[in-house]
C-alpha cells in the first residue's frame, strides 16, 4: 500500500551498528519503553522485564560477553528485554495461594513470545523518530557470567538485547539486504519443505537482489554454515539456552 507511512518505515528499517555521538532524549527514551508496553502480551500479563543498562561498565561487560563487539559499549541506549515468568509466581506467593507449581517450559515460551513482541515494538517506535537499532541475540550466551552480570534470580531468562542510536550518513545510506521472496516463506494451510530445486531458486534470487549475480548456492551456503550455525558461538548459544530451560523442566 502506499503513502502508507508505518509500512514505509518497516520496509527501511535495518540494523545500526554505529551511531552518531547524538544522546537519546529523556522523552524518546520514554517513548520507546511506552511502546514496548503497548505491545501484544498474553493475558496482559506483560511476561517480560527490561534493563536500561546505563552503567558504562556493565555495557563495556555485555559488550565482551556478546561476542566482543565494541558498538553495543558505545550505544546511548542498551536495553536488554528479559523473559521474567517470576513476577506473577511472586505475585501468587504474596496473594497467599499454596502449593503454586513452579514456571514450566510452556511458560517460558509464552514469556519469550511476549518478551520479543514488546521489543519489536521498541524498535519501531524508534524507528519512527529517526533512531536507529540493532537486536543483539548473543545476550543468550556465557550463561554463568551473564546471570553474574545482570544478577539474574531464576526463572528470569534474557531473550534479547536491543542498542539504540542515531545512525551515522554511512549507515543511513548502507543498503539493507534483500529478504526471501514470499514463495519461499509462506504455506498454504500445512507445512510443506522447499524441494533443493526450490531452495536454490530461493537463495539465488534473494543473492541476485542483494546484488550478487554471481551467487553460487553451495559454496555460500556451506561458508555460511562454517561461519555461524557450526560456529563456536552458536554451539555456546544452544549450551546456555539448554541450561536456562532445565529451570522449567
Amino acid at each position: 500500500m502506499e503513502n502508507n507511512a508505518i509500512l514505509s518505515a518497516l520496509t527501511a528499517r535495518k540494523s545500526v551498528r554505529v551511531f552518531t555521538g547524538d544522546p537519546i532524549t529523556a522523552d524518546e527514551r520514554g517513548a520507546i519503553l511506552h511502546a514496548a508496553f503497548q505491545a501484544p502480551t498474553a493475558g496482559n500479563q506483560q511476561l517480560y522485564t527490561i534493563l536500561d543498562i546505563t552503567d558504562p561498565a556493565l555495557k563495556a561487560t555485555l559488550a565482551d560477553l556478546c561476542d566482543h563487539q565494541p558498538f553495543i559499549a558505545k550505544a546511548p541506549l542498551v536495553l536488554v528485554f528479559l523473559a521474567d515468568c517470576r513476577r506473577w509466581l511472586n505475585a501468587y506467593h504474596a496473594a497467599g495461594i499454596e502449593d503454586v507449581r513452579k514456571p514450566g517450559a510452556g511458560d517460558l515460551m509464552l514469556a519469550m513470545a511476549d518478551t520479543c513482541i514488546a521489543a519489536q515494538n521498541a524498535v519501531v517506535a524508534a524507528e519512527s523518530m529517526g533512531i536507529g537499532s540493532c537486536y543483539i541475540g548473543d545476550v543468550i550466551e556465557n550463561v554463568e557470567a551473564m546471570r553474574d552480570a545482570l544478577h539474574l534470580p531464576d526463572f528470569v531468562v534474557p531473550a534479547c538485547m536491543l542498542v539504540f542510536g542515531r545512525p551515522t550518513e554511512q549507515q543511513q545510506r548502507r543498503p539493507k539486504p534483500a529478504r526471501f521472496a514470499e514463495a519461499a516463506v509462506v504455506c498454504e494451510n500445512t507445512y510443506r519443505d522447499r524441494t533443493p530445486d526450490e531452495l536454490r531458486a530461493d537463495f539465488t534470487a534473494r543473492a541476485a537482489a542483494n546484488g550478487q549475480p554471481d551467487y553460487d548456492f553451495d559454496k555460500a551456503v556451506t561458508a555460511f554454515c562454517n561461519r555461524k550455525y557450526a560456529s563456536d558461538f552458536s554451539q555456546e548459544m544452544t549450551r546456555s539456552a539448554e541450561i536456562y530451560w532445565k529451570e522449567f523442566e
